[in-house]
């Protein structure tokens, strides 16, 4: 296994791939055909695993993307409807645009969020102090004093 230079790089190469049966003493210059056809399949398989790998990659990203460019276009054409295909007395409608829109979220999630946002400094800003009070007090959160 060691004594030819050829034989020894096989030996390394088995080695590397996990085959422990490169230490018997077997000769690899025997048998030319078997051993590239070893190192064929070796390489092969390592280039069809990983082209296989990128492929199923690649549909998981293209199934976001398609969802996210879908809400894109979505928001886009009732941005253009809301502008261009309604009358002004349409668009002062309350049941069609009320001022203020409910939102329903589990508090586990939102007490979760919020404390994200506190540990990442993007919940200290002005805007709406008592809401922002009256929703720390409702999911008992201590509110971070002002730096």
């Amino acid at each position: 296994m060691f004594i030819d230079f050829k034989t020894s790089l096989f030996t390394m190469y088995k080695f590397l791939t996990g085959d422990p049966s490169a230490l018997s003493n077997w000769t690899y210059l025997n048998n030319p055909p078997l051993v590239i056809l070893i190192v064929l399949f070796s390489f092969l398989i390592v280039v069809y695993l990983m082209n296989l790998f990128i492929g199923l990659l690649n549909n998981a990203i293209n199934k976001d993307y398609n969802r996210v460019s879908y809400l894109v276009q979505k928001a886009e054409i009732l941005a253009e409807i809301e502008l261009f295909y309604l009358l002004p007395h349409q668009r002062r409608w309350k049941e069609w645009f009320p001022e203020v829109i409910h939102y329903s979220a589990k508090i586990n999630d939102v007490r979760k969020e919020v404390e994200k946002m506190m540990n990442q400094d993007e919940w200290n800003t002005n805007a709406f102090p008592e809401l922002k009070d009256d929703l720390l007090k409702k999911l008992n959160i201590q509110q971070i004093p002002d730096k």
